[in-house]
């Protein structure tokens, strides 16, 4: 089996499993890519198969509620939750892990290693995502996401959606892909597959409530000691500079990556700017 073709498999969560895509070598060092909330692990295609290439066992995740993951039995979709499925995730590997999250995911992955009382990871890569989130970003997500949840009538509808969310990429001629992400119910209408509960009522970026959970994601990033580097998309409307600054001087050690050309969908706008930038700061940061 190349690195190109991943196997799928079920690994531990908090509770529940996730669905997983594993590309390279079990043998190999271990790097965990963990999506944006509404995304699944297929976000991760290009970018898994890069890091197998590169020497690594690399482990695309469906967070909790999304793509084939199982749902939260009661329908509860905090950070307690994804950062908890993040640990267990991590902590069942037997080797530490470099954990490379984008937006939601990057959220869980720094909550996880922040908050865990033995040693999680060895390195962190945030994708676009940082304690501080903007609001007009905020809103944009939220109102994308909402707008989503009526379902399509048809995949075309679908892919102009996402070209009005971001008008800057090319809107794509195969939409192949876009089955990967939605799913045909019986009403005859596509919906994105995830759970509608974890958008919920909250307000912040990716469905949490960035207000309510600043000051503990401030907590958490002062506790990471290990290799840290925040990949930003240049175009972005999340992570501001003020949010740059913040997180320097709350993970001084921090590495911070611009990617020019690229928004908040850092790895879709620009992969290889992407892939090259993460793997090298991986392979540095992890090297014996």
């Amino acid at each position: 089996m190349t690195p190109n073709e991943p196997r799928t498999v079920k690994l531990p969560g908090a509770g529940l499993s996730l669905a997983a895509d594993l590309y390279g070598d079990e043998n190999d060092p271990p790097v965990v890519l963990l999506h944006g909330g509404g995304q699944t692990r297929h976000a991760w295609g290009k970018a898994a198969a890069a890091f197998a290439a590169s020497g690594r066992f690399a482990i695309s995740i469906d967070l909790r509620g999304h793509g084939h993951s199982e749902w939260s039995p009661d329908g509860v979709y905090g950070m307690n939750q994804f950062g908890g499925d993040v640990h267990a995730l991590a902590s069942s590997l037997g080797r530490p892990p470099a954990l490379v999250g984008a937006s939601l995911g990057g959220l869980a992955s720094l909550v996880a290693v922040g908050e865990s009382a033995t040693p999680l990871a060895s390195a962190l890569v945030m994708v676009d995502v940082a304690p501080r989130i903007e609001t007009v970003g905020r809103v944009k997500i939220q109102t994308f996401m909402r707008s989503g949840m009526r379902g399509f009538d048809t995949l075309e509808d679908a892919a102009d959606s996402i070209a009005e969310f971001i008008p800057h990429r090319p809107r794509p001629t195969d939409l192949s892909g876009l089955e990967k992400n939605l799913r045909h119910r019986g009403d005859g209408r596509w919906y994105w597959h995830w759970d509608p509960r974890w958008l919920g009522n909250n307000e912040g970026v990716d469905g949490q409530s960035g207000l309510v959970h600043h000051d503990r994601m401030c907590a958490a990033a002062r506790q990471v000691t290990i290799p840290t580097m925040l990949v930003r998309g240049r175009m972005s409307d999340i992570v501001s500079d003020e949010s740059v600054r913040e997180l320097r001087e709350l993970i001084p050690h921090a590495e911070v990556v611009d990617v020019a050309g690229a928004g908040h969908m850092v790895a879709g706008d620009k992969n290889d700017a992407f892939n090259s930038a993460v793997i090298e700061f991986v392979d540095r940061a992890t090297a014996v």
